[in-house]
């Protein structure tokens, strides 16, 4: 489905972002894997390269505006071009209002909506010229539901949406999709150190009944960035068991 096809997918060392970035690999695509962390993605690369996938890792921090940039110049020197970005990479840090320190607000909002911004510049760029091209953004059900604790990460989240949507009316002629991917509650580490209890609460008001895993949102990423959904744009994929409708 994506051979020849260069991806670029960000926070891919682990999570949904790593789950995107294997079956998009698996699918036949190139894929750079992205991670502040540069040894975990190495390694990845290496196993993957080991069983006939191709990968390349790189290190990157999408809060940094000019890391992002060279990232990117380095990806289109070697491959002269991007065709499929996932914005992934993402932090929390979570408080109540009252209690959030303006470093914290500013860290939330400088990886999780400037970097979608550092990462889709460099790449319309590319895409423009070939006349082709996928971004998939990941956002959040609770950047429609609100959640108590989370103002810095569900506006940063809310503003993945409102961005999707210009960026899709604003290259939608260059043949060009922007979509975003809106998970509910899935199983990664991040979820798996909530208390036992809260995670059963969360469960019962899901109506399928079950936490999702990362292949359940990986696979909608993967439809979006893939032809079969040349004709949508601008729009949000709720993946949350139907926890919002």
């Amino acid at each position: 489905m994506f051979n020849d096809k260069v991806a670029w997918v960000t926070g891919s060392s682990r999570g949904i972002g790593l789950a995107c970035a294997r079956l998009l690999a698996e699918a036949g695509a190139t894929v750079v894997l992205c991670s502040r962390h540069l040894e975990a993605t190495r390694a990845i690369a290496a196993q993957w390269v080991s069983e006939g996938l191709k990968a390349v890792p790189k290190q990157l921090d999408v809060a940094d505006y000019d890391n992002a940039q060279s990232v990117a110049a380095e990806i289109l020197a070697e491959f002269s071009k991007i065709d499929i970005l996932v914005n992934n990479a993402a932090i929390t840090r979570d408080t109540l209002l009252l209690r959030m320190k303006k470093e914290d607000w500013d860290a939330v909002l400088d990886a999780n909506l400037s970097g979608v911004f550092h990462c889709s510049k460099p790449a319309l760029n590319s895409m423009v010229r070939k006349r082709y091209g996928r971004i998939v953004s990941l956002t959040s059900v609770v950047a429609q539901t609100g959640n108590p604790g989370q103002a810095n990460y569900i506006a940063a989240k809310a503003g993945i949406i409102g961005f999707t949507k210009a960026i899709a009316r604003e290259v939608a002629s260059r043949n060009i999709t922007v979509n975003a991917v809106a998970p509910g509650f899935i199983d990664t580490e991040m979820t798996r150190n909530l208390p036992e209890s809260t995670r059963s609460k969360l469960v019962e008001i899901i109506p399928l009944g079950r936490i999702g895993s990362d292949v359940d949102v990986a696979q909608g990423v993967k439809f979006l960035a893939s032809d079969e959904a040349a004709y949508i744009t601008g729009q949000v994929l709720n993946i949350n068991g139907g926890m919002y409708m």
